[in-house]
């Protein structure tokens, strides 16, 4: 390491180069605070050449390398590696090009999700894919997780809106994979690969025109369960607005603290709908959403973009708020069918009551996407452990209801030894042939998405005994 990281410096600008023991620990993990490791060294290059010059230096030496962004991921997609290179993308942050008249923008990896939609509001235009995190996370890490957000119920994932990409491969190559590739699709597998395949460095996205009209509603159920019941109810109908989020009492209780939201007061659940589109159609759907929430005690109409923010604002901030409420969380990211939300959530109460870890329920509900927040105090013995068994069986739920252990944190390191209960050897084994076809010396975010990778050129197969390459300390098995 220390001569990798003599050859760092002598490529990068001074400052550009991290070893400092406390400026390290800044680096230790990204939104998953459960998950910590300090990096051996940190890189901040500051052009795509300098990407693949650095990833080319890790090759020549045999030291593994993560991909950073912003590190608001919540899966430890971007855990470093106390023995790696930990490369992070923030100084990249210039938008490159707008088309608007192809509708599409170039940027670079370090470019907020927010900062694209800022650049192209006045003339009518947004990028659609938003996270909870949009001011903050970066395009390069949603690509890398295939990030969704609360409007992907109508608008798609990150996957639906990225045309182009500009790659380092793991060897250190720089390639374009683009939509309209003939043959494979590269990008479509590059995009979710949680940076194991290589690094993005340039990002084409689609932007989409402002719709005509938008209605906000929030509506305050007595109960999660009416509130799941209202969801299934609205899709039962043939809506599907732009987004559609609940709340349970735990998290609106974390929000009035952090923002105050003013939510009604005594909600067990609010339930938020956005319609969105030509006006005529806006209006019709709003009466209909109003009849399925007949049983709601409350509803509230958005008169404008202040109150339609004012609306979000809870929501929005939800992750960030529980902090105000528990000194530490893991937060999960499962998928049900809708119409198994109200089951789920009942399941998930109980084991909330079982082991005596309070869960706070904060969701996409349109897709089914459920995000619970399951609170401890880490300086309590055993509290850790215990919400970790409660994280676990929520995910056990998912799986049980026909449902996935991930819709859009990604896998990462937290919810890696998940992917057998979902899937079967065959396909981990097929999944991981696609990895070591881009990365045969296994250097790219090792240790993340899978259980026990397996080594490039070994048999896919049960392995029997300790690989010669782990004995030697050339590897690592997790």
């Amino acid at each position: 390491m220390e001569t990798l990281t003599a050859a760092l410096r002598s490529l990068l600008p001074h400052d550009s180069v991290i070893t400092d023991p406390v400026r390290l620990r800044t680096y230790e993990c990204d939104g998953l605070t459960y998950h910590r490791a300090t990096p051996g060294v940190v890189v901040l290059p500051g052009t795509a050449e300098q990407v693949a010059r650095v990833v080319r230096l890790c090759n020549d030496f045999g030291v593994p390398f993560v991909a950073r962004g912003s590190g608001t991921g919540l899966s430890g997609g971007a855990l470093p590696r106390e023995d790696g290179v930990l490369i992070v993308t923030s100084k990249m942050r210039r938008i490159l090009e707008i088309d608007l008249a192809d509708r599409r923008a170039v940027v670079e990896p370090g470019v907020t999700n927010l900062a694209i939609t800022e650049a192209v509001r006045d003339q009518g235009y947004y990028y659609a894919p938003d996270p909870s995190s949009q001011q903050v996370c970066s395009i390069g890490g949603n690509v890398a997780e295939n990030s969704g957000g609360a409007h992907c119920l109508k608008y798609g994932f990150t996957v639906n809106h990225v045309e182009a990409c500009e790659i380092v491969t793991p060897d250190g190559d720089l390639v374009t994979l683009d939509r309209m590739d003939p043959g494979y699709d590269l990008l479509g597998a590059f995009v979710g690969s949680e940076g194991t395949l290589g690094i993005a460095t340039k990002i084409t996205v689609r932007l989409c025109r402002a719709p005509e009209t938008v209605t906000t509603v929030l509506a305050a159920f007595e109960s999660i369960e009416q509130g799941g019941q209202a969801v299934s109810a609205i899709i039962g109908a043939g809506i599907v607005p732009a987004a559609i989020e609940m709340m349970d009492a735990l998290a609106i209780e974390a929000a009035e603290a952090a923002v105050a939201c003013s939510y009604p007061e005594g909600a067990g659940a609010v339930l938020i709908v956005e319609l969105d589109g030509p006006s005529a159609e806006v209006e019709r759907q709003f009466a209909q959403l109003r009849d399925i929430c007949s049983g709601a005690f409350e509803l509230r109409v958005a008169a404008d973009a202040a109150e339609r923010a004012a609306i979000w604002k809870g929501r929005k901030s939800a992750f960030a708020a529980v902090g105000r409420i528990s000194p530490a969380y893991i937060v999960q990211d499962g998928v049900v069918p809708r119409t198994s939300l109200p089951g789920v959530l009942a399941a998930i109460d109980r084991l909330s009551q079982e082991h005596g870890i309070r869960v706070a329920n904060v969701f996409h509900a349109g897709d089914g996407n459920l995000h619970p927040l399951v609170l401890f105090d880490d300086a309590e013995p055993g509290a850790g452990e215990r919400a970790e068994t409660v994280s676990g069986a929520i995910l056990d739920l998912c799986i049980e209801h026909g449902g996935s252990i991930t819709g859009e944190h990604g896998v990462g390191v937290d919810k890696s030894r998940y992917m057998p209960r979902m899937f079967s050897e065959d396909d981990l084994d097929t999944m991981q042939l696609v990895r070591c076809a881009f990365d045969p010396q296994g250097l790219a975010n090792p240790g993340k998405v899978f259980p026990t990778p397996r080594l490039c050129g070994e048999v896919p197969g049960v392995r029997k005994g300790v690989h010669p390459l782990v004995e030697s300390g050339k590897a690592e098995q997790f």
